[in-house]
């Protein structure tokens, strides 16, 4: 009987203890991999929640009209030691026409819809749904939003969906007319210029008071594509788009009543 045990029983009990304690290992590396894995995950959420108090909190900051925001792109200027031109200027320094072109060439329904135009986004989806080309539907305080806090390439589809509710957020803290005075600030007008005034000055060589209507014109139809398009020395095209601005500036009536 113990020769049974010692080469019998014994030789049966010593794999199974083995097994057991292989067993308790992936068990408790299990457990840890589980662990490590919510604690990534609660520092992603942490991550996310302070990247998304920044803007919350930066809105609440550039309420007053001492503070002179800066965007992301002159951020990155900055560090990249390449340097920027921007004049911060109120708005009340800034001729009229300049605004009201801006909102006729960007943004039609600036001051009517809330931070997002609703129509012309169900365009966009309407047309994606059916294989069309989709237009633009990026109204003037998402363009600001974008230009504060976010950026612009490459992942564009995954910036506007963080876009589109910053953008009814500062629509809702913001006054239109401080919107348009930080949009004009900001704006780029040309590989580094910066705001309003420094285009105005770079360009036509006057202050941005002092802006004709042809001047607005076509400075607000260089915004879409600033580096290409150079409101000093316009093309056809450009100089087409800008007689249909002016027009439409000259007649804006309402659609720039938000601004007074």
């Amino acid at each position: 009987m113990p020769e049974r045990a010692r080469h019998g029983w014994d030789g049966l009990t010593e794999p199974i203890v083995g097994y057991e304690s292989e067993g308790l290992d992936m068990a408790r590396r299990r457990r840890l991999n589980r662990a490590g894995v919510k604690r990534i995950a609660r520092r992603c959420l942490v991550v996310a929640l302070v990247l998304a108090a920044i803007p919350v909190v930066l809105t609440f900051l550039y309420l007053p009209s001492f503070v002179h925001p800066v965007s992301t792109l002159m951020l990155k200027d900055l560090v990249t030691f390449s340097g920027y031109d921007r004049r911060w200027v109120s708005i009340d320094d800034v001729a009229p026409v300049l605004a009201h072109s801006v909102i006729m060439s960007e943004d039609g329904q600036f001051c009517f819809h809330r931070g997002v135009d609703l129509g012309e986004l169900r365009g966009v989806v309407d047309d994606a749904l059916a294989g069309e080309a989709t237009r633009g539907a990026s109204t003037i305080t998402m363009q600001t939003v974008k230009n504060l806090f976010l950026w612009s390439r490459p992942l564009g589809s995954v910036r506007k969906v963080v876009e589109l509710p910053l953008a009814v957020y500062f629509d809702a803290v913001m006054s239109k007319r401080r919107i348009m005075e930080i949009y004009l600030n900001i704006a780029e007008w040309g590989p580094g210029i910066y705001g309003i005034e420094a285009a105005a000055q770079h360009h036509f060589g006057v202050s941005a008071k002092q802006l004709s209507r042809r001047q607005a014109a076509l400075l607000a139809v260089s915004l879409p594509n600033p580096i290409a398009r150079n409101p000093a020395k316009p093309g056809p095209g450009l100089r087409r788009l800008a007689s249909l601005i002016e027009r439409r500036a000259s007649r804006s009536g309402a659609y720039v009543g938000c601004l007074d």
